[in-house]
C-alpha cells in the first residue's frame, strides 16, 4: 500500500521519477531502432509517384520487455516484430508481419507467443496464424456476472481470487476479399487448459478465512463449477462471418470504420458445446484542426458485443473474447488492457457482455530519427461495459442464498472507467503504449490502474 500511494503522489506531482521514466522510454526506443535491420530504408516515396513517407525492405525491432502492472507486477523478457514492406508500395501496410514474445512477470505469469499475419501471401486472402503457451500460477478468478459476485478487499489481500492456469492456444484465421472493403472470414482455434487450485505451499497460505481458501474452490464446492470442467480440458472452436473495413491504416486509423460480425462455436470435453455471436464496430473520425504539425486529432470509438446463442460454455473458456485478427496475444475480459481498462482482470465474466471504448487520439510531435519515422501521441479515454446475459445465475443465487432478481440487477449495472494514455509509434505499425485508468466502482476495479504494452486497444 505504501508503494501504491507513493507512486500516485509521484505521478500527480510530476516529480523527478517521471522524468526518469520518460528517459527510460526514449532509451528503449533507441534500443529498438538500434536493432532495426540494415536492410530497411525510408524515403519520400518519389519512386512511387507520391509525397508520402515510405519504408522499404525489412524492418526488425527486438528489445527487452520491461513493463510494470499493478496486477501482474514487473515484467521482463524479450519481444519484437518483423515487418517486410517490399518496394514500399503497400506502406504503411506490411507485406508480411511476424510478432514474438517470451516474458515473465514477478506475479508468476510466463508467456511465449509467436504470430504471423499477411494480406499478400495469398492473393485476395488474409492469413493470420498464432501460437501461445502461458503459465499462470496466479491467474485472477473473480467469479461470474461481475458485481453479482461481491469483491472483498480483505479476501483479495489474502489471495482469495486466484487459481493456477496453464494453457496452449493455436489459432488460424482466413479472410477472403470479396470487394475492396468487404471480406468473408473463418478460422479454427485449438485450446488446451490445465486448471488447478492456487498453490498455497509455493506462494504462501492465505490467512485464516471463514470460507474456502479460494473463490475457485468455493465455486466447485457449491456447484457453480462442475467436476468435469474444474480441471480444464481441450476445446476446438470454429468461426465464420463477414468483415467490412474502410480504415486507411490498420494500426492507428485516421478515418474509416471496421465492422466484424461472426459466429464462434466450440466443442469441448464433458459435452460443453456452444455457439456465440460476436459483433464489433469501430469508427474513426479525423478532426480537421489543421494547426497541429504532427497531424489532426482522431476521435475513435468501439462498440462490442459477444453473447452465447445456444449451449453451455465451460467456465475456463468464458473469459475469452473471440477475435478474427487479434490485436494482442490474448483478449480476455471484461477487464483487461484490451477490453475495459481500469477493471480488475477478467472481473466481468458472463454468457453475454457488451462494452464501449471511446477515446481522443492526439499526435503531439512527429520526427525522423536514423531514417525511421516516429510520433508521440496521447489518448484520453472512457470505457464502459455491462452483462447482457448472465452465466449460471440460478446456481449462483442458490449457492450464496441470494434472490436471483437481485443478482441479475447487480450484474447488469453499467461499469465505467476513465483514463489517459501515452503512445510512441515507430513507422506507423509498432506502437508502445502506457495507460492509466480509474474505475468508478471500487468493487470492480482499481482506484489506480496502469499497464504498459503495445498497440491501441482497438
Amino acid at each position: 500500500m505504501e508503494f501504491r500511494h507513493s507512486l500516485i503522489t509521484d505521478i500527480l506531482s510530476m516529480n523527478t521519477n517521471i522524468k526518469k521514466y520518460l528517459r527510460l522510454l526514449f532509451l528503449t526506443s533507441g534500443i529498438l531502432v538500434g536493432l532495426s535491420s540494415t536492410a530497411q530504408t525510408a524515403d519520400s516515396a518519389a519512386h512511387l509517384g507520391t509525397s508520402k513517407e515510405v519504408v522499404r525492405g525489412w524492418s526488425v525491432g527486438a528489445f527487452p520487455t520491461i513493463s510494470i502492472s499493478n496486477t501482474l507486477g514487473f515484467q521482463y523478457g524479450l519481444f519484437g516484430s518483423l515487418f517486410f514492406y517490399g518496394d514500399g508500395s503497400t506502406y504503411p501496410d506490411p507485406l508480411h508481419k511476424f510478432t514474438f514474445e517470451g516474458s515473465h512477470f514477478t506475479g508468476g505469469r510466463s508467456r511465449f507467443y509467436v504470430t504471423y499475419d499477411s494480406k499478400y501471401l495469398i492473393p485476395n486472402w488474409r492469413l493470420t496464424l498464432s501460437a501461445l503457451y502461458m503459465i499462470d500460477p496466479l491467474a485472477f478468478f473473480y467469479g461470474f456476472n461481475g458485481a453479482a459476485q461481491p469483491y472483498d478487499g480483505f479476501l483479495g489481500d489474502n489471495n482469495y481470487y486466484y487459481l493456477d492456469r496453464r494453457f496452449l492456444q493455436v489459432f488460424a484465421n482466413f479472410q477472403r476479399q470479396l470487394t475492396p472493403h468487404l471480406k468473408v472470414a473463418g478460422g479454427l482455434t485449438f485450446s488446451h487448459y490445465n486448471i488447478t487450485d492456487y498453490d498455497t505451499v509455493k506462494h504462501g497460505a492465505p490467512a485464516s478465512l471463514p470460507t474456502s481458501p479460494t473463490l475457485y474452490r468455493a465455486y466447485i464446492t457449491r456447484g457453480l463449477i462442475s467436476s468435469d470442467e474444474a480441471s480444464g480440458g481441450n476445446v476446438l472452436e470454429a468461426r465464420a462471418g463477414m468483415v467490412y473495413d474502410t480504415r486507411d491504416i490498420e494500426a492507428a486509423p485516421n478515418r474509416g470504420m471496421l465492422f466484424e460480425v461472426f459466429l464462434n462455436g466450440g466443442l469441448s470435453q464433458g459435452g460443453y458445446n456452444y455457439l456465440k455471436l460476436c459483433a464489433y464496430f469501430s469508427q474513426f473520425h479525423r478532426i480537421p484542426l489543421g494547426f497541429i504539425p504532427a497531424g489532426d486529432p482522431v476521435f475513435a470509438y468501439r462498440l462490442a458485443y459477444t453473447g452465447t446463442l445456444v449451449g453451455d460454455v465451460p467456465f475456463y473458456m468464458q473469459q475469452i473474447i473471440p477475435m478474427l485478427v487479434p490485436h494482442t496475444m490474448l483478449t480476455e475480459g471484461l477487464g483487461s488492457a484490451k477490453t475495459m481498462r481500469g477493471l480488475f482482470e477478467n472481473r466481468i465474466v458472463a454468457d453475454g457482455v457488451a462494452w464501449a471504448n471511446i477515446e481522443l487520439r492526439v499526435k503531439l510531435v512527429k520526427f525522423t530519427l536514423w531514417k525511421q519515422y516516429f510520433y508521440i501521441a496521447v489518448n484520453p479515454f472512457f470505457d464502459c461495459g455491462l452483462v447482457t446475459q448472465p452465466y449460471r445465475l440460478d446456481r449462483q443465487a442458490t449457492a450464496f442464498d441470494e434472490e436471483e432478481s437481485v443478482l441479475k440487477r447487480k450484474a447488469q449495472d453499467l461499469a465505467t472507467a476513465v483514463g489517459f494514455g501515452f503512445k510512441l509509434a515507430w513507422n506507423e505499425n509498432f506502437i508502445i503504449t502506457l495507460e492509466f485508468a480509474r474505475s468508478f466502482d471500487p468493487s470492480l476495479g482499481n482506484d489506480f490502474w496502469f499497464d504498459a504494452g503495445v498497440n491501441y486497444v482497438f
